[in-house]
This record gives structure tokens, sequence and C-alpha cells, in this order.
């Protein structure tokens, strides 16, 4: 066992001294190189006589037609038998390789290519001819052939063959290099007039407007404006006037007002951006009113600029309502556009019509786009679409007929018994009462009344009748108001108010009277308020307590209580008292409000409320600072609670928690008067402590600064 484990264990290292010759990572590589084994080289011949090389070849075609007997249809071996042939100077049999492979596969453009590089090589001028006439006879739509066939009669110094090579080449109607390959030629060798005449025949082939854009700028950089011109005027004949064929020439339209640009016609080329424009629908003209709105800031006046950026905008917003036609923010943008745009054409006093029915479109485009579902939300903002076409015809266009159209148009098509907006009648009538009709505004509001009765239609309604000063019909409006809605306590406030203006006091009492008998109000401290706030204004001292005592037998509320005695404190000032002397003044009586104090904080302490208690002795507190006397305020501050700290056991784990309480003198007097002696007692002893304490710290102070 011990003899295994001395097997296991790993050898003991007694000398930890590096080694003499330290072994690194170059040597390592370098002696993998060596070691390895050389890869094999067939062994190099050399031909000492004409009967090895005879020899030598005929073993070399013999493996070469070995080869294209089992691959007969691989170009590949073709090439290199017959690129061997020539390499050997057999010319001959080379050409004959090449003939055997052109009659198995004589569609190969590579065949071709690799034996007219061959006779090259060999300088055999002629033979790359007849093959370069062979290969585009055989294969015309193989461009690569006809550049190396123009390419060699070029190179040759042949212009007149490289010519008619191109012309046999522009008879199959190759692509667009072809073309420019072959003006090119002519340009290199200063042959202007041939080059345009090869453009007119390739727009001929190929009527595209950017194969005229090229022509024309051609013509233009040779120095031949007119030309130039006559070639886009050519073009625009040739595409026509209607939408499509305008849209599909734009290049040459924006390519035509640029040279314009560039010869300095700009009204030359003004007309023609125009031109375009006008005939193009916005969707499709973006680029085409970029480009005009650059030329007009450089070099147009104000009002053209304007004009492009409107046009650019306009084809903003068609885009983006494209996408989603219920935008109604965009379309607001978009008819705020169109109005400026006929503000400022108003103004200038040009195309006032036409800047006017562009305004009718696309308000008639907004509001075609009626909100999907039945659902409020979905109309809020569709229906100013409705509005703003109204004003805009009636203050701009100052069409009156359309502009009551508009209104019965909208008031017919918005589902008033499942919703209704009283904007929207509102506005309709205000405009029948702007054209003197008042009938018919009344008879508008009226059915919207009776249809759909709302408060904003009524608040609306009342208003336009106070306008008017028809104060019966306003009566009996609030009446309709009110058997609506009777809960609703600002309505009651206002009608009372109209009483009071008209000087109709006892119908104001009255209504205050039946709106506080009502079951239900939904703010009803706030009428209560307004019926005591008009009692105290018309100086009635004994109808406004009486209020203040039903109320506060009413809620018994610790506000209502203060506010009644503030009152017994408050003078009543005479309205018709000018001078201001105060004679006539209904002056207060605090002994009163004391006894108003001291009967809701009784009210109060029977119902157990201590911290509304607290809330009237700080107002008692507040009134008698004010208005009493020393003795008083003493007796309202002996009543203020003390905060003492208590213990009780809790609901749930019945385990004691510690809260603060509000003792009351009055309270603890008649609940335990002995205890209640003997911590008055202390509490009168701590406070003669502590200003003893503080009389002995002012001496000593004193001490100090002697």
């Amino acid at each position: 066992m011990a003899d295994r484990q001395t097997e296991n264990r790993a050898p003991r290292v007694k000398n930890r001294a590096p080694a003499a010759v330290q072994i690194t990572a170059e040597q390592l590589l370098r002696e993998a190189q060596e070691r390895q084994e050389t890869a094999f080289k067939a062994p190099r011949q050399r031909v000492e006589d004409f009967e090895e090389l005879h020899e030598y070849r005929g073993r070399k075609r013999k493996e070469f037609e070995e080869r294209i007997r089992r691959t007969r249809g691989s170009v590949k071996e073709w090439q290199a038998y017959a690129s061997w042939e020539a390499s050997q100077g057999e010319y001959d049999r080379s050409r004959s390789v090449y003939e055997r492979a052109l009659d198995v596969d004589a569609r190969d453009v590579k065949l071709w290519l690799s034996y007219t590089e061959m006779e090259l090589k060999a300088r055999n001028v002629q033979h790359s001819r007849n093959l370069f006439d062979r290969a585009v006879t055989l294969l015309p739509r193989i461009d690569q052939l006809w550049y190396k066939y123009v390419y060699l009669e070029e190179l040759l110094q042949n212009v007149p063959g490289a010519r008619q090579v191109f012309e046999r080449w522009m008879a199959w109607e190759p692509d667009d290099k072809a073309w420019q390959a072959y003006i090119k030629l002519e340009e290199r060798y200063n042959e202007l007039d041939r080059a345009s005449k090869i453009y007119e025949r390739w727009v001929g082939v190929r009527p595209d407007p950017r194969v005229w854009v090229k022509w024309a700028k051609f013509e233009e950089e040779r120095g031949k404006p007119e030309k130039a011109r006559e070639v886009f005027q050519t073009a625009l004949e040739f595409f026509g006037d209607g939408v499509d064929e305008v849209a599909q020439a734009q290049a040459v339209f924006a390519a035509f007002a640029k040279m314009e640009t560039r010869l300095k016609e700009y009204e030359r080329a003004r007309v023609i951006y125009k031109f375009a424009l006008s005939r193009l629908p916005r969707s499709i003209s973006a680029p085409l009113y970029a480009a005009y709105t650059k030329f007009e800031k450089q070099h147009g006046e104000r009002a053209g600029a304007e004009s492009a950026v409107l046009g650019r905008r306009r084809i903003q917003y068609e885009d983006e309502l494209q996408q989603d036609p219920f935008n109604y923010d965009v379309w607001f943008d978009y008819t705020r556009l169109e109005e400026e745009a006929y503000r400022t054409a108003k103004d200038e006093g040009e195309g006032i019509d036409e800047a006017a029915g562009r305004v009718r479109e696309v308000y008639e485009r907004a509001v075609a786009q009626v909100p999907p579902g039945g659902e409020k939300r979905h109309w809020r903002r569709y229906i100013f679409l409705w509005l703003n076409y109204a004003v805009f015809e009636e203050v701009e266009s100052k069409d009156i007929a359309r502009t009551r159209q508009i209104y019965q148009t909208i008031l017919r098509l918005v589902p008033h018994k499942t919703f209704t907006f009283a904007k929207l009648w509102i506005q309709a009538a205000r405009f029948e009462i702007r054209q003197l009709d008042l009938a018919a505004a009344r008879k508008l509001l009226g059915a919207a009344i009776g249809m759909c009765p709302k408060e904003g239609l009524f608040k609306g309604y009342i208003q336009l009748e106070l306008e008017l000063r028809e104060f019966d019909r306003v009566r009996t409006l609030y009446e309709k108001y009110l058997e609506h809605d009777p809960a609703n306590t600002p309505a009651w406030i206002k009608f009372a108010e109209l009483e009071t203006t008209l000087g109709d006091l006892s119908r104001t009492r009255a209504l205050f009277e039946l709106a506080i008998s009502q079951p239900a109000l939904d703010m009803p401290e706030l009428l209560w308020k307004a019926y005591i706030d008009f009692e105290f204004e018309e100086r009635e001292r004994e109808r406004t307590r009486e209020l203040y005592r039903r109320l506060s037998s009413r809620t018994g509320h610790v506000k209502v209580w203060v506010a009644f005695a503030l009152f017994e404190a408050a003078s009543m000032s005479d309205p018709d008292d000018e001078d201001g002397d105060g004679e006539g003044a209904d002056k207060g009586d605090p002994d009163r409000a004391r006894a108003v104090f001291q009967e809701g904080y009784d009210s109060l302490r029977a119902k157990g409320l201590k911290e509304e208690r607290v809330v009237l002795l700080e107002a008692w507190k507040t009134f008698e600072q004010e208005h009493g006397t020393e003795e008083q305020l003493k007796k309202v501050e002996g009543m203020m609670p003390q905060i003492i700290k208590r213990w009780r056991r809790g609901d749930a784990s019945g385990a004691l928690e510690e809260y603060w309480d509000m003792l009351f003198a009055d309270d603890e007097r008649e609940a335990n008067p002995t205890s209640f002696k003997l911590l008055q007692m202390a509490h009168a002893w701590k406070q003669a402590q502590a200003a003893e304490s503080d009389s002995d710290s002012e001496d000593e102070d004193e001490e100090e600064e002697k």
C-alpha cells in the first residue's frame, strides 16, 4: 500500500535553479519547422534534343486529349490545352483547339475572350478582329464583347473602325452605358456634332427624362443654350401637359428651370416652376416644391418665397392627412394656413377667389371626416372645425347664406338625443342676432332646450336675454332651468341675484325660502351664505339673526356658530350714508356675540365634539382680544383645554397604548371635582416654580453684568 502511494506521488524537485540553456518560443517553432517532412515536388525535366521535345509534346497532347475526352463540356480543360499549345509556339494547333472548343460551346463568352487574347498576345491583330466580328455576330447582346472590340479598334487608332463597330452595336439598341460610351468616344476626338446626333438617336430609342436632361446638359456645357432650350422644349412636347405626363417629366422641368437659373433667366425659371406645379397634385410634387422654394429664397421676392413655403407646407399636411385623416390637429393647422394665404391675397388684391376656394375646399374635406362611434369625446375637437368654418365665412368672406347653411348642417349632424354641445347652439343663435333675426335665435335656443336641456344651454340663453334686457323672459328661463335641475344651487343664487338687481326683494326672499326648502341641494352651504349675505346687505339684522338660528339648529356646525357670533358684533353700514360718518350705521352688540359663543360652546359640548370646541374657543379668544377686557379674555383662556397623556387598551390586541387627549375644565369639574382641584393646584404650583426659576436666572444675569 505504501509502495503504491509512493508511485502515485509526484516526483520531488530538488534543484529549483534555472537551467543554463533556456528554450525560447522561437526555438520551438524553428525546430518544429525543421522536423517537418518536405512536400513532394515533381522532378524537373530537361529536354536535350528535338526527339525528346517531340516525345514530351506528344505525351502532353495525349494527356490533354484524354482529359477532353473524359470531360468534353469543360471549357477550362479546352482553355488549358489551347494555352499550352500557344506557350509552345504552336498557334495553328492552339487555333485548332479553340475552334474545336467553339464547336462544343459557341456561346461561352470566356472562351471567345481567351481566344482573342491569345491572338493579341501573338500580335495577330487581323485574327483578333475576325474573332471579335464572329463573336458579336453570334452574341450581339453580350456587351463585354462589344467593349473589347471597340477598345481594340481605338487602341489601333482606327477611329472610323471603332465608330463602325459602335454603329453596328447601336443597331441592337443596347443599354444606356453603351450609348454613353459612344458619346464619350466622339467627345474624346472633339466630334461634338456627332455626339449631339447620337443623343438625338438615344432619346429616340429610350425617351426617358434623364436622357433628355443629359442631352440638354451636354448642349449647355458646349456653349449652345438655345439648342439646350430646344431640347427641353422638345422633351416637354413629347411628354405632354396631362397630370400623369407632367408627373413623369418632373426631372425635366426641374433641370430646365435650373438651367435657366444658371443662365440668369429668373423669370423663365419661375414660369417653368409654376407651370409644372400648377399641373401636379401636391402629394407627388414635394421634390419640385423644394427646388422652387430654394429658387425663390435665392432669387425671388418676398411674395414668391412665401408662396413657395406655403406650397411645401401644403404637401407636408397632405402627407400627414394621408396617413391619418382623423388627425384634427393637422386639419386645424391646414385651415389656418389657407386662411393666412387668403388674407395675404386679400391684402395684395390678387387671386382672392382662388384663395377663398382653397380655404373652402380644405374645410369641406376636414368636416367630411365625421368621427366614428357615438362617443362625445371624439366630437369635441371636430365641432370646432365647423365653428371655424362658419367664422371664416361670416367674418372673412361675408357670405351670410353660406354661414347659415354651415350652422344648419352641423346642427343636423350632431346626434342630440345622445349628446349635444351648448356652444354650438349658442354660436348659431348669436349669429342670427348679428343678422338682426331675434325670432330665429330664440327659436333655435328654444328647440335646443326642448330637445336636449343642458346647463350650458340655459346659461347661454339667459345671458343672451339679459344682454337684451328681456327680464320677463329671463325669469321664465330660470323657472324652466330650476324645473329641469332643482338641486342646482348656483342657479337659485343667480335667480335671486337677478331679483335683487331688479329691486324686487320680496321675490328674492321667496326664492331663497323656496330654495332652502328643497329636499336635495348640491351645495346648500353656498345657498345659506348667499341668503344671509343678502339680508345683511339689506341691513335686516333680525332676519339675518333668524336665518343664523335656523341654520345653527339645522347643522350645528362650528363655523356657523363662529359666523353667527361675529355677525352679532359686526356693524351694518347704511348704503345711503354718503358722508361716511357712520351715524346711520347699525352697530353690533359684543354681549350678544359672547352669548352666541357660549351657546355654541354648550351645543358642541353636549354633542361631545372636542376639536370643534377648540376651534370655537380660538375664535372666541381672538374676538375677546379685539373687543373684550382682561377678565373676559382670562375667562376664555380658562376654558381652553389641557393636553394630557393617557393610556387605553387596543381593540384588537388588548395591549395598552398611549394617546393624547384634551381635558376641558368644565368637563373635569363636573365629572371628578376632587381630582380636578388637585390637578388645578398642581398646575398652579408648576407655573409658580417656572416663574421663580425665570426670576432667579434674571438676577444671575444682572450680577454677572455688574
